[in-house]
Parts: C-alpha cells; sequence; structure tokens
C-alpha cells in the first residue's frame, strides 16, 4: 500500500504550491501539484484602455515582472498592427536578457542550490583545498585560501549564535548530500557573492525602464528617449554603464555560475535519470533581431518536441483553436458551458471561480475532483514541458548550432549521454547553459543599439497608431515571448476602444496544472514519478525535481506525515507574489 506524504507550501518559489506524493517501495507512484493560490488578474483589466493593460498584468508576479509587461504590450501591437522601432526591439531584447541573467543565477545559488549543497558541511572543509579547487575551475578572482577562509568564519559564527538565519532549516546531513565539504564551502562563497551582484544587474531596468521591479513599458515601444549629448535620457554615460554591468554580468557567468554548476553537478550524475516528465516540449521563441513577425530572426527558435525526438519539430499557432487550449476539469473554476472534459482556446476563455474543495486546513487533496487553482492547457491534446531545457532542445532540434556546441559541450564535460538533459538534472543543467548564451547575446544587442544610434537612428517609439479613432471596432490579438521559466502567452480582445477580454498562458500553468479529463499528468507530476525517496520525513528528492522547473507560484514550507502530523517547518527569504 502507497504511503501519501504531503509538502505544502513549497519553498523557495514564487508563489504557493502543494505537492502531494504516494511513495511504495521506496519511489514516488503517483504524485498530484496543487496551486492554492488564486490569479484573477484577467478579470481586472476587462473594460481597461489595452495601452494601460501591461502595467497590471506585469504585477502578476512580483520577479517576472518585465515578460509580463512585454508580453502584453506585444499583444496589444500584433491586435493593432503596430511595429516598434529596431531600437526599441533591443531595448527590450536588452531587459529582458538582464532579467534572464539576474533570474537564473539567483534560481541557482537561492532557490535551488541548497537542495544539493550542505551548508553545516562546508564546516568541515579545508579552505586550502577549496582555493585550489576554485582555482583549478575559475579564473574568478575571488579564490584565495582566506577568502575561504573568512566565509567559512561566517558561518561558524551563525552557527555557533544558534540562528542560522537564511540557512537555516535546511536538510542539512541528509544521506543523498554527496559534495565534498571543500565544494560546499565554494558555493556558500558564492551563494553569498551572488546576493550582492544580483543587486547590480537590475540597474539595467532602472536604466531603460526608470526602476525595478515593475520597470515602464510601452506599446509602440519604449518610455525611453535617447538623447546622446543630453544630462537627461538615455545619454553616452547611461549607455556606457548599462555595457559595464552587461560585462560584469557576463563575468560572473563566466567565471563563477558555470563552473560552480558544472562541479556540483559532476557529483549528481545519477540525477540525470531521475525527474523525465512528460517527454514532450515547447517554445514560442524569443530574443527577436529583425522584428518580431520574423520568427525566423529570434534567437530562441519556436517549436515543439513530441515524446523526447529530436530529429522532427513541430511549429506552434497561438491562433488555432485546434492547438492551444486551457481545461478546467480539475481546477477550482467553474466548468465551460461546453462540459467539463471541453477546452477552450485562451480568446475565449473565461476566469470564474468555483471553490469546490476541502476547507483548509486539510489532511489530503480530494483528487477525485478539482484539486488546484490552475487551469489546465494542452497543445493539440497533448501535455507539454517549457523552460530552459525545452528551449534548449527545440533549438537543438532546429539545427541551431550556436545551442549545439553549448549543449555537447556540457554533455561532454559531465560525461553523460544525451539522454541526461530528459531529467531534473538536465533541467539544471540547460538552465545555466542558456544564461551563458544569453549574456553573449545580450551584449550583441547592445552593440546593435549603439550602431543605430551612432547611425543617426535614435526612435525608440512608434505611435502612430496610438489614437483609438484609428482602432478597428474590434480586434485581437497575441502576445509571446520566452520568460525564464518558460513559454509565455498573452491573449487579448478589443471591442469598443476597451479590453473586452484578457487572458494569460503562463510557463507554470503549463508545468504545475492537474490532470486533464483524459486523466494525463502534467510535468510536475509526471516528473516525480519513478523518484527514488530515501526518508519519507524528509522527502529532498521531492524538493530537488519540483525546484529544477523553478515554479513561479512564495514562502516556508510546513511538511506533514500522512495523518497530518506536523513534522517541520523551514522559513525562506524569498516573498515575491506570483
Amino acid at each position: 500500500m502507497a504511503n501519501r506524504i504531503v509538502v505544502d507550501p513549497i519553498t523557495r518559489i514564487e508563489g504557493h504550491l502543494r505537492i502531494e506524493a504516494e511513495i511504495k517501495d521506496g519511489k514516488i507512484v503517483d504524485a498530484f501539484s496543487s496551486s492554492t493560490m488564486v490569479r484573477g488578474i484577467e478579470s481586472i483589466v476587462k473594460g481597461r484602455d489595452p495601452r494601460d493593460v501591461w502595467a497590471f498584468v506585469q504585477r502578476t508576479c512580483g520577479v517576472c515582472t518585465t515578460v509580463h509587461a512585454l508580453t502584453s504590450v506585444r499583444a496589444v501591437e500584433d491586435a493593432l498592427g503596430i511595429a516598434v522601432p529596431p531600437n526599441a526591439e533591443m531595448v527590450r531584447n536588452i531587459m529582458e536578457g538582464a532579467l534572464y541573467m539576474h533570474d537564473h543565477a539567483v534560481h541557482f545559488y537561492h532557490l535551488h542550490a541548497l537542495d544539493w549543497v550542505d551548508i553545516v558541511n562546508a564546516l568541515k572543509a579545508d579552505p586550502k583545498k577549496t582555493s585550489e579547487i576554485a582555482q583549478s575551475i575559475s579564473s574568478w578572482s575571488k579564490s584565495s585560501p582566506g577568502y575561504f577562509s573568512d566565509i567559512q568564519k561566517r558561518v561558524q559564527k551563525f552557527v555557533e549564535s544558534g540562528q542560522l538565519g537564511i540557512f537555516a532549516n535546511g536538510y542539512w546531513g541528509h544521506p543523498k548530500m554527496k559534495l565534498p565539504a571543500e565544494v560546499n564551502l565554494l558555493a556558500v562563497a558564492h551563494y553569498l557573492e551572488a546576493l550582492e551582484w544580483q543587486k547590480e544587474i537590475v540597474k539595467v531596468h532602472s536604466i531603460f525602464g526608470g526602476k525595478n521591479p515593475h520597470p515602464n513599458y510601452l506599446v509602440g515601444g519604449m518610455a525611453c528617449a535617447i538623447n546622446s549629448d543630453g544630462a537627461g535620457g538615455l545619454n553616452a554615460e547611461r549607455l556606457m554603464h548599462v555595457q559595464k554591468l552587461l560585462k560584469e554580468g557576463k563575468e560572473f557567468i563566466d567565471k563563477v555560475y558555470i563552473p560552480d554548476l558544472l562541479a556540483i553537478a559532476s557529483f549528481y550524475k545519477d540525477w540525470g535519470a531521475i525527474g523525465k516528465g512528460v517527454g514532450n516540449y515547447m517554445s514560442y521563441g524569443d530574443f527577436p533581431t529583425n522584428g518580431y513577425a520574423d520568427l525566423s530572426s529570434f534567437k530562441f527558435q519556436q517549436g515543439i518536441i513530441l515524446d523526447r525526438d529530436l530529429s522532427k519539430v513541430h511549429d506552434v499557432d497561438h491562433r488555432s483553436t485546434d492547438e492551444i487550449e486551457e481545461f478546467v476539469n480539475n481546477s477550482w473554476y467553474d466548468n465551460y458551458a461546453e462540459g467539463k472534459d471541453k477546452g477552450r482556446h485562451p480568446w475565449e476563455g473565461e476566469t470564474n471561480i468555483k471553490y469546490t474543495g476541502p476547507k483548509p486546513p486539510y489532511e489530503h487533496l480530494n483528487i477525485e475532483e478539482a484539486y488546484s487553482f490552475i487551469k489546465t492547457p494542452r497543445w493539440k491534446g497533448k501535455p507539454m514541458e517549457v523552460g530552459p531545457l525545452a528551449r534548449l532542445l527545440v533549438g537543438y532540434g532546429r539545427g541551431n548550432k550556436e545551442i549545439q556546441d553549448s549543449v555537447n559541450g556540457a554533455l561532454s564535460h559531465l560525461n553523460v549521454p544525451v539522454d541526461a538533459l530528459f531529467s531534473t538534472l538536465g533541467r539544471t543543467a540547460a538552465r545555466g547553459i542558456e544564461t551563458q548564451l544569453v549574456a553573449n547575446w545580450t551584449l550583441e544587442f547592445f552593440d546593435t543599439l549603439m550602431n543605430n544610434i551612432k547611425n543617426g537612428d535614435e526612435r525608440m517609439a512608434n505611435t502612430d497608431s496610438w489614437e483609438p479613432s484609428s482602432w478597428p471596432k474590434e480586434a485581437k490579438g497575441v502576445g509571446f515571448c520566452e520568460a525564464p521559466r518558460g513559454a509565455l502567452a498573452h491573449w487579448i480582445k478589443i471591442k469598443d476602444e476597451k479590453t473586452e477580454n484578457y487572458q494569460m498562458v503562463v510557463p507554470s500553468t503549463w508545468n504545475a496544472s492537474p490532470r486533464d479529463s483524459k486523466g494525463q499528468r502534467s510535468a510536475y507530476e509526471e516528473a516525480l514519478i519513478g523518484t527514488p525517496v530515501a526518508d519519507p520525513n524528509l522527502p529532498l528528492e521531492i524538493i530537488r525535481t519540483i525546484h529544477s522547473f523553478d515554479p513561479c507560484l512564495a514562502c516556508a514550507v510546513h511538511l506533514y506525515d500522512e495523518h497530518g502530523k506536523h513534522i517541520s517547518q523551514v522559513q525562506n527569504i524569498a516573498s515575491c507574489d506570483s
């Protein structure tokens, strides 16, 4: 008989997520993913001016703010036929690239690394040996024995005080922690360095968008004027500071993040066979270099991989009512008039909450009925995984040599087969690989912007279609992008100059959703099947696989056994709403 355990909420993520897993003979045989928070922002923007919607939907998340604003303005531009100037496209790319660099590095060090790194064990390390390891894998300047000795003393003070602070209540000493003490110390040092570095890279958003989080966007372009010689706007000094921040970000990624990722992954190669998931991968594509309409110019390709077959990549049509649909048969929303087993294309979607679940606190989800606030999206009836791994697999399948070389290089370094990509380890490695790619691309975007300015093109916005009197009586559009966590799209309907309907299908909608009407699991649930769990009271393995997706759902874990008895609580400093 299977033993069901509950982790609620999952910590070190954005939002509130509950996972219930049934364990038999030491392995997970079934799993259920439930979002326990409501997202009703689509209803808030109905009746509003479409040009203002980006500022509302941007607040969907406290971290992914840039991509929701970007996707929203793209949706309106698509509906109204507005093309943005090349400079605005480059600035949008630079801001999104900076988000990738920030988001992925923060995820690796502050949200995911503690699943693999034993903080307390770092106290046993020899700082001299840690220094030797650091210098053998990177030319990063902070690598002396004295530096690591100082870090070790800082952690020792935490331990001796009995207050571990940000490192409190982890799975320290867990039997599945494999890193040598010296590598643990190296990771702890860079965890602390990443906290300092991440405060710098977000200044790119402040320079171009006025602030961070929630930088400003504009339908038709960007609201930052180029003023090369003046004191205000994007003058030469501010632009050079952007370049400096991007170069520093690239250096941190190349010399700290990537070497740490490969060093840690080398001790956990067995996770290349755990967490395989649904086997279907989808990317909408992003980072346009020749206009948003030219998909062939995107740095990340668009496409779908089915059944892990990289030899064939299928196209995605966001407008086709036969491709992307959302189901609510297992969600706490009113069932569609067509019946609970029928899906709807997002242009026809509704967000009508109807909670039918048990009253908290409860022991278990009622999985025979609805069990999540997330809808269930499908592409041609199939579940999809989205995110860094999907992007790299689609690019690999499309023949993108830059992506192929990066992926092959990582596989060769770790000495693991291609099949290891389809795993928990694969997702984590893919996030690092693409961060390095994006860091390079973002500097390319900056060079393109500067060349445009030098050639006399200072256009940043196209507002020719801003007058509502020029709009059609009815219009609809779709905006899409590749958020750090995966494929993101917003669908809008405009009528009489107002937003008639608005629907968002976000990355974690694809990955974290409940079963569909056919009983097919989505990515989180399927990825947990077969996962070994050494100790049901300390389900570190569940956390590892769920964190490999970087859930966007925010903050302290309560863990219960199958009888609802409280076992432990883990506090987390993340506090962003999703």
